[in-house]
């Protein structure tokens, strides 16, 4: 084949998935039973590598398990010297400062103004542009139980059971009960939904789902959500400063968080804003690469909101638990990590092994499928190897139109058609080669239904939070997050600031913190580290899950 992307090994493999491929369509695959559940995640699930976690040795949650990079992250000195800035010197004084530019953020201003904060009276600080988050890379849907066969009920016990009994009841029954709200609120703006000639809204089924509440605007549902956002907080003129990531929280002498300190990353001059509420919506941890897997989360994804709500004194929660997307894309190189959305297995796609077998059931809860395909991958040795070294499955998308009807792939997975046929890869015609990449962070700040952390004034929304999803998040879910909390936070942070009244600025935490560092003899470098370092010395191993080598 002239110009084919695929090498001959992988081609002569694929004859196998189109070998199996019309005796697939008649026969479908069975759930695993809870006995092989619990094995397969015990056993190949990295959350279960005892020897990639820590334990917390000081802070406000001394004790807890975190994955290794997390500790590095958590148990070392700050970046920013209090000596170096001067409190008396403010820059923007504000009612409310939203640390991040994703959905959770926009929501969170959008609903600040509902509820009576004047938009001149709110900054958004963020890292890179507005909307530069994992919120825009989002790809298969938000969930919300809209139809009479469903109801947030329903939709609970799917979480809870998704989460393995490990969620905050509290904040999945707010996940759930706000979320025909959201979707309304969402159509009010001007978002275009996926739907019916009668006008309703279309929707699927996601890996752990007992109903179809899975809506979405073709593949790219989140930059959808993020697009419609952006275009409302730009339309109220709400003050945004970009390229200046928050690198620490401000405290009064009464323990309130009154603020933060930014970091132009042009000048590198340090911004300081006073703020009556602070709600952090900074995201996740992805480009942490942890045990170096191939991530599909935004650049600026290093767990900035974690590490500095932890030295102001809110604890984590649920950090030993972290999502591997059963479906990133292996092959080809330029594209490891990025997302297949569950999308692709919802309308028909299989996973499967170099034999053209299928193995599993394809829409298992997101821990359960990444689990099966490492197992096939590792102890079976039946997955692929690409010329980089990165161990793969197959994922049967042609089938999809043999399904549906001819066109259908074009259709609903335009902008991942457009992905992969930037390499040559056809999605329509050829399989894809798939395998695990890191997607979500589970664990985070704790907070309560009202996005309030442990700190005063100091609120938090989205990914950066622990609890809502427990030890694993349905899809959808992610997109129904940060929309639920970004809201809830707006609302919360609005009501309270009448009633704030902050002291003496200062930055004794951060002294205090950095003392204990001292008392421990931590080595690591200094955090929040704002960007990933891919220099090669440092980092080559990141591209390839070396704990899973085929």
């Amino acid at each position: 084949m002239v110009n084919d992307p695929y090498p001959d090994y992988m081609r002569e493999s694929i004859k196998n998935v189109e070998k199996t491929r019309e005796k697939r369509l008649k026969v479908t695959m069975d759930h695993c039973s809870p006995d092989e559940i619990d094995d397969v995640l015990n056993n190949f699930h990295p959350d279960f590598i005892k020897e990639q976690k820590a334990s917390l040795r000081f802070g406000v949650s001394k004790g807890e398990v975190v994955p290794l990079e997390v500790s590095k992250l958590i148990e070392t000195k700050s970046v920013l010297d209090p000596k170096k800035v001067d409190l008396n010197k403010i820059d923007f004084n504000v009612d409310m400062l939203i640390i991040g530019g994703g959905g959770a953020g926009a929501n969170a201003a959008l609903w600040a103004i509902k509820n009576g904060v004047k938009a001149e009276n709110i900054l958004i600080a963020t890292k890179l542009r507005m909307g530069d988050s994992n919120t825009t890379m989002a790809q298969g849907g938000i969930q919300a139980a809209v139809r009479e066969v469903d109801s947030p009920a329903i939709h609970y016990l799917d979480a809870i059971g998704g989460g393995h009994y490990e969620n905050d009841p509290p904040l999945t029954r707010r996940l759930v009960r706000d979320a025909p709200l959201l979707l309304q609120w969402y159509e009010k703006l001007g978002m275009m939904f996926d739907k019916f000639e009668d006008g309703t809204m279309d929707a699927i089924h996601g890996g752990g789902t007992s109903r179809k509440r899975m809506h979405f605007a073709k593949d790219f549902t989140g930059a959808e959500i993020m697009k419609t956002l952006r275009d409302e907080v730009f339309n109220h003129e709400i003050p945004i400063i970009e390229f200046c990531p928050a690198i620490e929280l401000i405290k009064d002498d009464k323990g309130q968080v009154a603020g933060a300190v930014l970091l132009n990353l042009d000048s590198k001059e340090y911004i300081t804003v006073k703020a009556k509420a602070t709600v952090v919506t900074t995201g996740g941890f992805g480009r942490l690469h942890i045990q170096g897997f191939p991530t599909s989360n935004h650049y600026g994804a290093t767990f900035d909101g974690c590490v500095m709500g932890y030295r102001a004194g809110a604890p984590l929660k649920m950090m030993k638990s972290v999502q591997y997307h059963p479906t990133g894309a292996a092959f080809p190189e330029q594209i490891v990590g990025l997302l297949v959305t569950e999308k692709v297995r919802g309308k028909g796609a299989q996973v499967l092994n170099k034999n053209g077998e299928q193995f599993c059931f394809p829409l298992e809860t997101r821990d359960v499928e990444a689990s099966l395909i490492i197992r096939e991958c590792s102890k079976r040795n039946n997955g692929l190897v690409t010329p980089s070294g990165q161990p793969g499955l197959w994922l049967d998308s042609p089938l999809i139109d043999q399904i549906h009807g001819e066109g259908t792939i074009a259709k609903n997975f335009a902008a991942m058609v457009r992905q992969f046929e930037r390499f040559g890869v056809n999605m329509i015609e050829d399989p894809i080669l798939i395998y695990p990449t890191l997607h979500y962070q589970n664990g985070g700040l704790a907070i309560d239904e009202n996005t309030a952390t442990a700190v005063k004034n100091l609120y938090a929304a989205g990914e950066v939070c622990g609890g809502t999803h427990g030890s694993n998040r349905l899809m959808g879910n992610s997109l129904l997050e940060i929309s639920v909390f970004g809201r809830a936070a707006g609302i919360a942070a609005a009501k309270n600031i009448p009633k704030v009244s902050l002291g003496k600025l200062t930055l004794d935490h951060i002294t205090k913190y950095n003392a204990l560092c001292d008392e421990h003899k931590v080595k690591n470098p200094p955090s929040p580290i704002l960007f990933p370092d891919y220099s090669q010395d440092k980092h080559k191993d990141r591209v390839i899950p070396t704990n899973f080598l085929v």
